[in-house]
């Protein structure tokens, strides 16, 4: 059997390659290790990839669909091994009408912002939205309920008549017009890169609607049954398979894979298939696999693989001993089903990259697997000497687990969820609906003595937890604190109550009235504070609204948080407009403002995807501090700006802005796109943008960019890769020569 599949192979791929197809090449320049070439009517792209293995991807065009006519790899100097033939590419969209939701709407009501221009900018950083949910969720959203009507899906065509080739650096691009996928319109492309075995497929694709929110899938079909399989690993990182020996499947098949990974394997190569490890994702309360890889069988002979959102958010595990915190958390874990699931935004004329991966390779899955998953370290943050990995703003409700479960001693999922991820710094936002934030003192008390006796308990040599919260009191908007040690306060002052107090059990407490009090605490008790969700969510309007207080100018506000929120696949920044935009107008406005790179997420387990929906902090502190040592060395690090974010892709090693040049030293997994040098004079945002196409993955290099101090009055510096992916440094106020 194995020798008649050699022999027919070769004859079907011919036949089928025999319809001509013209491409234009005048973009395409020679290069060693990354060939285009037409041959037998078909374009052909070989390129060098990882450990010396080359990888052959040809390409054509059947009554104006366009087909991968073969994917094949190859050890070095190997035989070819075919990965598949004669496949086609593979897009649905659905969509959904975007809407501002009633929680962003709640402050910029009481800040006078209101005009219809103005709410039309801002439901695209909508999070309260679920715009597949019919008919929604009461309160959520205006204009609800949602309609049958306005969900739309639609599987792309192809009206084809030839390709594209262009050579951007290190890498080949082929692209086909004639894409239409519903209400997007727009083009194909495939995208392989010189140095690694991967393969990016994807629609480039606009609309010209006005509130469009989406998810699509992308996939192969085609593929042979015979002989083939597909393998993952579940939640628990155990293998399965499927061989394809059931009845064809009527719809996909949602894989709650491992690490979003699923291979197509043979008998003499594997094929893997993910989406982007960030990108892909859009915020959420939670992190729970919803499967994002997908096989469906086609008939008896074929089969189709690809990449997946859902269409709706699933409840979490709720958690409680006791009846009246299990039907409190399955009150939030069923609200957040109902309503958040923001999907991607699409604003009109936008070009929407909808994104698949293909890691092309002649070993076996397993040896597949460990290849695609050191782009993201196997979905862990690399330790990197003279810093620690910190990331705040979870609400774990850790007063409430260990007061229900009667023990401190109960570890909840989220310790070994965060631990498995290499992060050392857990800087928590609890009391967030739970405990008694509102109480002037003895039972707010009692919540914070469990809760940083539950925080002591849990940290370790490699792993600091330090308790803090998400108020939303007097600073305006909501906001994170930390402090460099436990400090006890209320939210709230009663008459009679002095702002500080020597309590016979805690010691040392303060009584909160007033943004004034707030300062003075900070100042105090050397504490920082940033602004959450800044401009989204219960922080829309802030901390614009705010820039010219007392303590918004103060060196105890740090600045704000910085999350992948709202998604658009047409931005090759995360988080581009609502968090870049807003660091570079805090450092406008006034003094040294950093954004914080924070989860804002709630329930965590090992088995849920937790790595995609985080991005991290860096921070430059040699040695980690234990529970009951200073932590201000962390606080201290952050108050300089001694410390980067990133999605762990890209690290920032050593960044400078002195002498007319910014330099930086960084490292890289997936191929670069580009690094930045980005400044301000206090008034306008300006910026330097370098391609870096042509340097390899898994690759570093140190940067200088000469650039002109004079007249500038603040320098930050950002590096993206190709998926994505990316690490921003803080900004450094410069003094501007005479």
């Amino acid at each position: 059997m194995k020798t008649r599949l050699v022999l027919l192979l070769p004859a079907a791929f011919a036949a089928a390659a025999a319809q001509p197809m013209t491409c234009d090449l005048g973009e395409y320049k020679a290069a060693p290790g990354l060939r285009a070439e037409m041959s037998e009517g078909a374009l052909r792209l070989t390129w060098l990839g990882a450990r010396g293995q080359e990888l052959r991807a040809s390409f054509g065009i059947d009554n104006g669909v366009p087909m991968v006519r073969e994917l094949a790899a190859r050890k070095a100097n190997g035989a070819w091994a075919a990965l598949g033939r004669d496949l086609a590419p593979e897009f649905q969209v659905t969509s959904g009408v975007r809407r501002i939701s009633e929680q962003q709407l709640s402050p910029l009501r009481k800040l006078g912002l209101m005009s219809p221009e103005f709410l039309e900018q801002e439901k695209w950083k909508v999070f309260w939205d679920a715009p597949l949910n019919v008919p929604g969720s009461a309160r959520t959203n205006p204009g609800l309920p949602r309609q049958a009507s306005e969900i739309r899906r639609a599987a792309a065509s192809f009206h084809a008549t030839g390709c594209k080739v262009k050579t951007d650096g290190a890498r080949l691009e082929v692209s086909f017009d004639g894409l239409s996928m519903g209400i997007f319109s727009g083009r194909l492309q495939f995208t392989a890169y010189k140095g690694t075995n991967l393969l990016r497929q994807e629609a480039i694709a606009q609309t010209a609607e006005p509130s469009v929110a989406y998810k699509y899938s992308a996939g192969l079909k085609g593929f042979r049954t015979e002989g083939r399989r597909v393998i993952w690993r579940d939640v628990a990182r155990g293998w399965q398979k499927c061989e394809f020996g059931g009845s064809p499947n009527a719809d996909p098949v949602a894989l709650r894979a491992r690490n979003r990974l699923a291979i197509v394997e043979g008998a003499s190569g594997s094929l893997a298939v993910f989406p982007a490890p960030h990108k892909f994702f859009f915020a959420r309360e939670i992190e729970l696999n919803l499967g994002y890889v997908w096989y469906r069988k086609d008939d008896a002979g074929s089969f189709s693989v690809g990449v997946r959102q859902a269409d709706h958010e699933e409840m979490y595990r709720p958690f409680g001993f006791s009846d009246e915190v299990w039907q409190r958390r399955s009150r939030q874990a069923r609200g957040f089903a109902d309503g958040n699931f923001a999907l991607y935004n699409a604003p009109p004329g936008t070009w929407q990259r909808m994104a698949v991966y293909y890691y092309l390779s002649p070993e076996a899955g397993p040896a597949t697997q460990e290849s695609a998953l050191a782009f993201t370290h196997d979905d862990r943050y690399k330790a990197l000497p003279g810093y620690q990995v910190g990331v705040g703003h979870f609400h774990t409700h850790f007063n409430e687990q260990v007061t229900d479960a009667g023990s401190i001693d109960f570890q909840p999922p989220w310790i070994p969820t965060f631990r498995a991820l290499g992060i050392n710094i857990a800087m928590m936002s609890d009391f967030h609906g739970d405990g008694h934030p509102e109480d002037p003192g003895a039972l707010r008390f009692a919540d914070q003595k469990v809760y940083f006796d539950a925080c002591r308990r849990h940290s370790d040599r490699d792993f600091l937890i330090m308790p803090g919260e998400e108020p939303d009191a007097f600073l305006g908007g909501h906001y994170t604190m930390g402090f460099p040690k436990p400090v006890f306060w209320t939210h709230v002052r009663k008459e009679g109550q002095t702002f500080e107090e020597n309590h016979p059990r805690y010691g040392k407490v303060y009584h909160v009235g007033s943004a004034a009090d707030e300062l003075e605490m900070l100042r105090k008790e050397s504490g920082l504070v940033w602004q959450a969700h800044p401009r989204t969510k219960g922080s829309a309007g802030y901390p614009d609204a705010i820039r010219e207080t007392e303590h918004f100018r103060s060196d105890r506000y740090l600045g704000g948080s910085f999350q992948s929120l709202p998604g658009d696949l047409s931005q090759s920044r995360l988080c581009e407009v609502r968090c870049l935009g807003l660091l570079d107008d805090m450092n406008n406005w006034t003094g040294p403002k950093y954004l914080v790179a924070e989860g804002d997420t709630y329930a965590k387990f090992p088995d849920d995807e937790t790595y995609p929906h985080l991005l991290v902090n860096y921070i430059k502190v040699d040695r980690l501090p234990g529970f009951d040592q200073d932590w201000s060395p962390i606080l201290k690090a952050m108050r300089a700006g001694d410390f980067f974010v990133t999605s762990g892709e890209v690290l920032i090693k050593q960044f400078t802005a002195a002498g007319g040049a910014v330099e930086a030293e960084i490292e890289w997994t997936f191929p670069l796109e580009f690094v930045e040098v980005v400044w301000g004079d206090g008034q306008k945002t300006d910026r330097k943008v370098i391609p870096a196409t042509e340097y390899p993955p898994f690759g570093s290099h140190r940067f200088r960019i000469p650039l002109e101090m004079a007249g500038k009055k603040w320098v930050r510096f950002a590096a993206w890769d190709s998926a994505g992916n990316g690490a921003v440094s803080q900004p450094v106020h410069v003094k501007s020569a005479p």
